[in-house]
């Protein structure tokens, strides 16, 4: 066990690591800083693939993009975000899964999913039929809307896309809302209030579309409306504020161009947002999509539906519906089963034949796992999962080093289990001269 302890700190915790791409590649490497000014503002043709370190899909596609890059050098733009480490540049793409490939076009405020191959000559195909799309449409006099204000960045958008407020509106406006508000106080005259306008407008339209309206930005001219201002203490324009129902209003202290101000909302949507799935281990399938595509893949091995019955076992599978909802923006899967019904599994993972219910966390990259060693609780898998996060913790490596074979089970019904009747016992093969000498 000494030996796995030395690999904890890269083996379970979500920190970021080496990207897998570099300077000498001709994949632009885009983040937060640059994404705006390489990719909206272009007006090139851009693929860009969201994707994470660690993940195997990933390393794979990583030659074949390189390739690509350097096939459709000065024709096409490729781009990689490490969306592991930029998750809020993800968020904002619904990006879910990793490799994810988007086609910024005429309209990059809509970029296209690649839904081809993963291989180079694949890519460039797909890339070359965009161009021609693109082209042809620029022949038959369509921009896409592309072409916003160029301002510091930003995108003209819509100016009713921001929600003007006043003193009579805000409460039933803002404060009464189940969505989220970023609010601008501003002063007509201010200098930066007018830079940070084009900015602001061409947020709001796009936080609009990607959030289907549950993140709203809204404007007090604040020297019209002194009331809300001295209401929220505004000395200085412009003060950005977010708001959410039944919280006090916090301080933004993002930056002020369009990427950011959108990067922000992402995350208070994502607050928001639904919860990763809980599945049922049915096949191998789902085992191993769940554990490859994630970081981690939370499994719980619940105990047998006649020692618990539905109600005992809806009580479990809802407190991991509880922590599934409290950890959503860890990219983490969940998983659980019966006991017995993956028997293979059990035994990797060292639950095996007592115990129930269990919890492993898997890291299938690296192969280890570790144990719920409290209480099968909200209180006691926080704590496990805490723990995780930050490091620490046991591991092990998962028996046999790979991921185990999965038995093709039926799903649960969501029913009571039912003994078996005496019809459904067979006693033919059982000799009963036997089984009285053994007793003798």
């Amino acid at each position: 066990m000494r030996a796995f302890l030395g690999v904890l700190a890269c083996s379970l915790t979500v920190l970021s690591v080496h990207g897998l791409y570099s300077a000498s590649d001709d994949v632009v490497e885009l983040n937060p800083s640059n994404f705006n000014r390489e990719v909206m503002q272009s007006d090139s043709l851009w693929l860009v693939e969201f994707y994470a370190p660690w993940c195997g899909h990933c390393k794979n596609l990583a030659p074949e993009w390189k390739k690509a890059a350097t096939a459709l050098k000065g024709i096409v733009k490729v781009g990689a975000v490490d969306a592991d480490q930029h998750n809020s540049l993800g968020g904002q793409y619904g990006v879910r899964g990793f490799p994810t490939i988007k086609i910024f076009g005429a309209n990059k405020h809509k970029p296209e999913d690649y839904q081809g191959g993963r291989s180079s000559q694949a890519i460039v195909d797909a890339a070359l039929n965009a161009l021609r799309s693109l082209v042809k449409d620029r022949l038959g006099g369509k921009t896409g809307g592309s072409d916003y204000g160029r301002q510091s960045g930003g995108g003209a958008g819509n100016k009713k896309d921001v929600v003007e407020l006043t003193d009579d509106n805000f409460d039933s406006t803002v404060l009464d809302s189940d969505d989220f508000w970023m609010v601008e106080f501003f002063a007509p005259w201010c200098g930066h209030c007018k830079n940070l306008e084009p900015e602001w407008t061409a947020a709001a339209t796009e936080v609009k579309e990607q959030t289907k309206g549950k993140v709203k930005l809204g404007a007090v001219d604040a020297t019209v409306h002194q009331g809300l201002a001295s209401r929220y203490g505004i000395r200085g324009f412009p003060t950005i504020k977010v708001f959410r129902k039944g919280e006090e209003p916090e301080d933004y202290q993002g930056g002020r161009t369009r990427s950011d101000i959108v990067a922000r909302a992402m995350d208070l949507y994502s607050d928001n947002s639904l919860p990763p799935e809980l599945q049922e281990i049915l096949n191998e399938d789902i085992l191993k999509k769940t554990c490859e595509d994630y970081q981690l893949c939370i499994i719980s091995v619940l105990p047998h539906i006649l020692d618990t019955g539905a109600s005992g076992r809806n009580s479990y599978l809802e407190v991991m519906r509880t922590m599934a909802e409290k950890y959503k923006k860890k990219m983490w899967g969940w998983l659980w089963t019966e006991a017995g019904a993956q028997m293979e599994l059990e035994s990797s993972l060292g639950i095996g034949g007592f115990g129930y219910p269990a919890m492993a966390a898997i890291n299938a990259r690296k192969m280890k796992f570790a144990l719920l060693r409290g209480s099968f609780s909200e209180t006691g898998i926080h704590e496990f999962l805490r723990e995780l996060s930050v490091g620490r913790g046991s591991t092990a490596t998962v028996g046999g080093g790979a991921l185990p074979k999965i038995n093709t089970v039926e799903p649960w019904d969501g029913n009571d289990g039912v003994l078996p009747t005496e019809d459904d016992i067979d006693l033919t093969d059982v000799d009963l001269d036997d089984l009285e000498k053994d007793e003798l």
